[in-house]
């Protein structure tokens, strides 16, 4: 097939795998007439792998991903499905790579048609075929739209709410001001000179813990970081001040968290979204835009299972490259696929000085609800240009980071 034509299918139940020589996360997206999703449940992907008439499968990385489906049970109103297609690999182009659809007759396997998108460079994403109803014959056409802003890009324009673009900086409701939150713009931070190092990745065992200081319980306030790593509870506050110096270099949280019943993966989301002085939404990083603030908050990436030991998901800092305006942030993690908290174990965050791998300040969530978002911690700059980490563990109904975006700043 060629850019822009079509075929009859002549299969009901039909198969759209992408194949490339990198791995490809391969989704599908479900369109009424006006080309918007009904919800976000008509976005069917690797942590929703089955909607309406529509089915994901995973390669697990030895075979492309794989759209099914299956027209007889497309419901009413629904139009078209589009197929898209992403490199895994965080930030990474279609240049050099030529991914091909394979679409298939679902029952026997046999090929229907097969379309290789031409001459793709900066794209991070695509949709490249639709599977669409016309005068009451189901069709496929060959798309090959590229996107240069990722699968978020694509999510948006379709109506997604998980990948979207940040919102515009508008204050948020008022709500009475903790005693630690800054009431205005803070002076700019010193300058300083960033190294970028290698985000820490899922997975990856954490380093051994120094011996904990006390914890922050019975201090009668605020502790600093001159005692060692601190242990806090729920809504305790470490100064990050170390030496009487404000500690304003690279940090990762790192989050984790297990499965509470065996043999079950938990795919959650961990984001951080950045405020300014107002409690205006500045921006928010998650596994759909994994850098913001010019490289100044960068995401690891997602993880599907919250198997294995050390940190699931990893959010770098570097608070001496934050922009002034930028006065809190909130870190978050949701449960898209709408698993809730009771089905959690073992979830924390922990602060990482990333230039030493020192475990700063650790908090662990030892309360669950069914709820599918906490609030985990908190960093607010002071006047005096030092941050503060509170710990929250406060539960949220909210699937996505959009969700979290109003009471995260009524929780600042």
């Amino acid at each position: 097939m060629t850019p822009g034509s079509n075929l009859p299918l002549n299969s009901v139940r039909v198969t759209v795998d992408v194949a490339a020589p990198v791995r490809l996360d391969v989704s599908a997206l479900l369109l009424t007439a006006d080309g918007k999703v009904r919800s976000d449940a008509d976005f069917i992907f690797y942590n929703q792998p089955s909607g309406p008439g529509v089915g994901y499968r995973s390669g697990g990385g030895a075979t492309p991903d794989a759209i099914t489906v299956d027209t007889s049970a497309v419901p009413a109103g629904i139009e078209k499905i589009v197929v898209t297609a992403s490199p895994d690999a965080a930030g990474q182009t279609f240049q050099g790579i030529e991914p091909t659809a394979t679409v298939r007759n679902a029952d026997d396997n046999s090929v229907i048609a097969t379309f290789t998108p031409p001459q793709l460079g900066t794209e991070t994403a695509l949709v490249v075929v639709e599977v669409y109803l016309r005068g009451g014959v189901w069709k496929v056409r060959a798309v090959g739209q590229g996107y240069a802003n990722g699968l978020a890009g694509i999510a948006t324009d379709f109506g997604v709410s998980v990948d979207e673009e940040p919102a515009a900086a508008t204050p948020a409701p008022a709500a009475p001001q903790a005693p630690q939150a800054p009431q205005a713009p803070p002076a700019a931070p010193p300058a300083a000179t960033p190294t970028w190092g290698t985000p820490a990745t899922a997975g990856t065992p954490a380093p051994p813990a120094p011996p904990a200081a006390p914890t922050a319980a019975g201090t009668g306030g605020k502790i600093n970081l001159d005692k060692g790593r601190v242990n806090l509870q729920k809504n305790q506050t470490v100064s990050l001040v170390k030496g009487g110096r404000p500690l304003l270099s690279q940090v990762k949280m790192g989050l984790g968290w297990e499965p509470a019943f065996r043999g079950r993966d938990i795919d959650l989301d961990a984001s951080v979204i950045a405020y300014g002085p107002q409690r205006n939404h500045l921006d928010s990083c998650y596994f759909g835009r994994l850098s913001i603030l010019s490289g100044a908050v960068k995401h690891s990436g997602d993880n599907l299972t919250g198997e294995g030991a050390g940190d699931d998901e990893v959010i770098v800092v570097d608070l001496g490259r934050l922009p002034a305006e930028v006065t809190g942030l909130v870190f978050t993690v949701n449960s898209f696929s709408g698993q809730k908290f009771t089905e959690v174990a073992k979830a924390y965050c922990r602060l990482i000085d990333a230039a030493s791998g020192e475990e700063l300040v650790r908090f662990d969530l030892t309360t669950a609800e069914p709820q599918t978002g906490v609030m985990m911690a908190k960093l607010i700059r002071q006047f005096s240009g030092e941050w503060e980490m509170t710990a929250m563990g406060e539960f949220v109904k909210s699937r996505t980071v959009r969700g979290m975006v109003k009471p995260a700043a009524q929780a600042l």
